[in-house]
C-alpha cells in the first residue's frame, strides 16, 4: 500500500520549524563561539568589559532585562550584594560546575559560594531568574615604586540577575527584598563573629573589602562570667537590649543608629573582657582600630566607611595610641603650617577627623554600630569626646569587689561558699585588687581550700604593700 502524501502545509510547519532550529542553533553556536574566543584571545583586564557589551548587545533583541548589582555603592557595602552571596550559597544545585569552598580553623562547618562566571537558576512564583557572578579588572591610579611607575588595579565583583522584563516590578517589590530577608536568617544562624584589624597597606589601591583584615573571635567572655557589679551588668544588657531594638525610633527622632561607651578604669578591670562580651551576646562583629597607624584623616575615613553593620568599633588605650587630647596643640599647629613633635603634618589623623565619623555626617554610613573607647586615664581626655552623642554611656570599670569574687570563686574553683569567703570579702572592699590579680591568683591551684589560703596571704601582702607606699608619700 503507497504512503500518502502530507499535506503541503506540514511540510511547510516542518520547514520553519527546522530553519528556526537552526537559526537558535547558530545563534547559540556563535554565542559560545564568542565567549570561547573573549577568553582565548582578549586580555584578561577586558574580559569583563567586553563580554558585558556583547551581553547588553543580546539584551537589546530580547524581552530579557538584566540587573547588575554591584559589591559597593561609592563608599558604602551595598546590602544586596552581601545578602545575593549568602542566598545564593544556599541555591546550589546539581548543574552548578564551580563553586568555592572554606573552612576556617576551628569552625566544623564548611562554606560554599558560587564561583566567578558560574550561573545559578532560581525560579519565584513560576518566573525563572538568572543569577550570574562577574567580576573585572579596574585601574585605581598610578604607583612609583623604586623610580617606576605603574598602574595599579583592583577587581570589582558584581552579580548579574535576569529575567523576562515584564516581571520587574515583582522583581523589585518581592523577590528581591525575600532575598534580603532569607539571606539575614541564614547569616544570623551560622554567623561565625570576627575580628578585623586594619590593613594599612591595602587601605588605597584596592576595593574597601581590603582595608580590614579578619580572624575568627574565639574569646569566651560573657556577660554570666563577667566580674562585675550585678546591678552594672544589669544595666548594660538592658542598654544594649534597647539599642538594637530601636531602629525605627532613631529614624524617627534624626539621629544615626549607633550608640557610644567609653570604658574606663585601671588596668585589669575587664575592659577589653567586656567589649567581648558585648560581641558575643550581640552576635556582632569587632574592629580594632589601631590609631597610631594612621596617616590621615582620608586613611581614617576609608577605613571607617569600611566597617560592616551590625558591628562593634573599638579604639583600646585612646588616651596612649594617638596624642587625640592635645587639640589645642593641633589647632595651634595648624594655623602656624606646621605640626606637634612626632608627627608630621600629612602623616597624622586628628581629633576633629575622628569627630566628624562619629558624630558628623560621616556617622550617618551605616545602621546598628557600636563604638567602644577604653582608658586607664578619663582625665587625660578631650572633652569633645566624652559629650552625649559620642560617648553615651560612661562606664567604671572599678577594683574587684565581693560580688566580682564570689563570681570569680564560682568559675574558676566550681564553689559558691566557704568558711574563708568571709575573710577574703572583708580584705577585698579595703584592698585595691583587680579582676585579674584576683583571677592569677585562684588559677594557682585547682584545690579550693590551696587557693583560698593564698588569695588570703595575697591579700594580706598587698594591704600591707599599700600601706608602706602610702607611708612612704607622706614622709615625701
Amino acid at each position: 500500500m503507497a504512503a500518502t502524501p502530507a499535506p503541503p502545509d506540514f511540510k511547510n510547519a516542518v520547514a520553519a520549524a527546522r530553519a528556526v532550529m537552526s537559526a537558535a542553533a547558530s545563534v547559540t553556536a556563535a554565542v559560545v563561539v564568542v565567549q570561547s574566543a573573549v577568553h582565548t584571545i582578549v586580555p584578561r583586564r577586558f574580559r569583563g568589559f567586553l563580554l558585558s557589551r556583547i551581553r547588553g548587545f543580546l539584551g537589546r533583541v530580547s524581552d530579557e532585562m538584566t540587573m547588575v548589582i554591584k559589591e559597593y555603592d561609592g563608599f558604602v557595602q551595598n546590602e544586596l550584594f552581601e545578602a545575593a552571596q549568602v542566598f545564593l550559597a544556599a541555591k546550589q544545585s546539581p548543574s552548578t560546575r564551580r563553586i568555592r569552598v572554606t573552612k576556617p580553623r576551628k569552625e566544623t562547618h564548611f562554606t560554599l559560594a558560587i564561583d566567578r562566571n558560574q550561573a545559578v537558576v532560581d525560579t519565584f512564583q513560576g518566573v525563572e531568574l538568572k543569577w550570574v557572578f562577574a567580576s573585572r579588572q579596574v585601574d585605581s591610579g598610578h604607583r612609583v615604586h623604586q623610580g617606576r611607575s605603574s598602574t595599579a588595579q583592583h577587581e570589582v565583583q558584581y552579580f548579574e540577575l535576569t529575567f523576562c522584563k515584564k516581571h520587574k516590578e515583582m522583581v523589585l517589590e518581592s523577590y528581591l527584598p525575600l532575598v534580603i530577608g532569607e539571606a539575614k536568617s541564614i547569616k544570623q544562624g551560622k554567623k561565625t563573629l570576627k575580628l578585623h584589624t586594619p590593613s594599612f597597606g591595602r587601605v588605597y589601591g584596592g576595593p574597601l573589602s581590603d582595608a580590614w583584615a579578619s580572624v575568627n573571635l574565639d574569646h569566651p567572655a560573657t556577660f554570666e562570667t563577667l566580674a562585675m557589679d550585678l546591678e552594672l551588668k544589669k544595666t548594660i544588657v538592658d542598654d544594649l537590649e534597647r539599642f538594637v531594638r530601636r531602629k525605627e525610633y532613631y529614624r524617627r527622632v534624626g539621629k544615626a543608629w549607633k550608640r557610644g561607651y567609653l570604658l574606663y578604669g585601671p588596668p585589669g578591670t575587664g575592659k577589653s573582657s567586656l567589649v567581648a562580651a558585648m560581641a558575643n551576646y550581640l552576635n556582632f562583629d569587632i574592629y580594632d582600630l589601631e590609631l597610631s597607624g594612621l596617616r590621615s584623616d582620608s586613611e581614617l575615613r576609608r577605613l571607617l566607611v569600611a566597617t560592616g553593620n551590625q558591628s562593634i568599633l573599638v579604639v583600646e588605650d585612646i588616651d596612649c595610641t594617638i596624642k587625640l587630647q592635645d587639640r589645642t596643640s593641633q589647632i595651634r599647629a595648624a594655623s602656624m603650617n606646621t605640626a606637634p613633635i612626632g608627627y608630621p603634618q600629612e602623616d597624622r589623623g586628628t581629633l576633629s577627623g575622628f569627630l566628624n565619623f562619629t558624630d558628623g555626617l560621616w556617622s550617618s554610613c551605616g545602621d546598628e554600630r557600636i563604638i567602644v573607647f577604653t582608658t586607664n586615664h578619663k582625665e587625660k581626655l578631650d572633652p569633645a569626646l566624652l559629650r552625649p552623642g559620642r560617648m553615651d554611656v560612661h562606664i567604671h570599670m572599678s577594683y574587684c569587689t565581693p560580688c566580682g569574687f564570689r563570681l570569680l570563686a564560682s568559675n574558676y574553683l566550681r564553689i559558691d561558699s566557704h568558711e574563708l569567703f568571709d575573710q577574703i570579702e572583708s580584705s577585698i572592699t579595703t584592698a585595691r585588687v583587680t579582676p585579674a590579680e584576683v583571677a592569677e591568683q585562684l588559677m594557682k591551684s585547682d584545690e579550693p581550700e590551696v587557693a583560698l589560703r593564698d588569695m588570703v596571704s595575697f591579700l594580706v601582702n598587698h594591704k600591707r604593700k599599700e600601706n608602706e607606699e602610702v607611708v612612704e608619700e607622706e614622709v615625701c
